[in-house]
């Protein structure tokens, strides 16, 4: 039996107030001073902060105490329509009509226009065994597409991992729309975690174009020349090689097996193939920011719109089709 509570943004506690409890999950719930409302579910091991109503963005993710959250300078979410404008979460969904970095023939927005999309529902779902957070949002733009996207973020009672899953319609009655996708995890930086799981080193490449947020020195161009003739990178080390960003891509899953797992240190990610055609290694290591991007699970590679199509990675989804993603992430045992 599934047990669903409504959340209604203009009923949430200003401070954090205790929602649900029971003898497996807590749910508590507040608003950042920001304006923010923020929802946490706790489960033994796994604590999930999730914006439930701003693209249903996961702030904060701890697994035994220990947050999983790349290093950042937000103290708190930020009012925003770009993911940038409040880049401080482990999470957020990047998409749907586009994704990624937008290229010189694109007029989309960092990551799409779902990033920080505003939510007119949400709600939680218990169960006896597990616990989670969703919500619907209404894409509709006159003349243009109409969908609607479910995400889930779903705890389980007694394991160190969770899920992340997305549903996404196309709600036109006549017309395909688009369907770009990354569910863009910022994991931390860990020095001296080793890299591992079922794609092999040959699975990856080193990004060699150099997008506009990127200010490259001679010193960093020289060491990503080095990268591109031998991309191999075993563990995290040398922090100072990556600032600015240096980014892996590892295409065509498919031909690595139904399963796609990888891991750095004690911490996974596993999605099934065909999902995701695609995964993104991010590293970045500077003062402000550390994180390490194990692996971006996406439908196609993070370079914008036009660069999905001219790939054949865009995908179209008909009138009235659904197409839905799988995520499992977390700590290992």
């Amino acid at each position: 039996m599934v047990t669903k509570i409504n959340l209604a943004r203009e009923n949430f506690p200003r401070s954090e107030t205790v929602l649900l409890e029971s003898d497996k999950f807590e749910v508590r719930g507040w608003t950042y001073p920001t304006g923010i409302e923020s929802v946490k579910l706790s489960s033994d091991r796994v604590t999930v902060e999730v914006l439930p109503f701003m693209g249903q963005i996961l702030w904060n993710v701890e697994v035994d105490g220990k947050s999983l959250r790349m290093e950042n300078m937000f103290t708190y979410p930020q009012p925003a329509t770009e993911i940038t404008d409040t880049y401080g979460c482990f999470a957020f969904h990047s998409g749907l009509l586009s994704a990624g970095c937008p290229g010189p023939e694109d007029t989309h927005p960092l990551h799409g226009e779902f990033s920080c999309a505003p939510f007119g529902e949400a709600w939680i779902e218990v169960s006896e065994d597990t616990i989670a957070i969703s919500g619907r949002y209404e894409y509709t733009k006159g003349f243009g597409d109409h969908y609607e996207a479910k995400p889930v973020v779903r705890l389980h009672a007694g394991e160190s991992f969770f899920d992340i899953d997305m549903e996404v319609t196309n709600l036109s009655k006549y017309q395909p729309m688009p369907l770009q996708y990354m569910c863009h995890m910022n994991y931390l930086y860990e020095d001296g975690a080793k890299f591992g799981g079922s794609l092999p080193d040959s699975a990856f490449t080193v990004r060699s174009s150099i997008p506009d947020h990127v200010h490259p020195t001679d010193e960093w161009r020289e060491m990503l020349d080095g990268l591109i003739t031998n991309p191999k990178v075993e563990e995290l080390s040398k922090a100072t090689h990556y600032d600015p960003e240096i980014v892996w891509f590892a295409d065509n899953l498919p031909q690595y097996g139904e399963e796609v797992s990888v891991t750095m240190g004690d911490y996974f990610i596993e999605f099934p193939s065909k999902d995701f055609n695609v995964g993104t290694r991010w590293i970045l290591h500077n003062a402000d920011q550390k994180v390490c991007a194990f692996l971006i699970p996406g439908t196609s590679r993070p370079e914008g719109a036009a660069a999905a199509r001219k790939a054949g990675t865009m995908i179209e989804l008909k009138a009235g089709e659904t197409r839905n993603f799988h995520v499992r992430t977390g700590k290992r045992s």
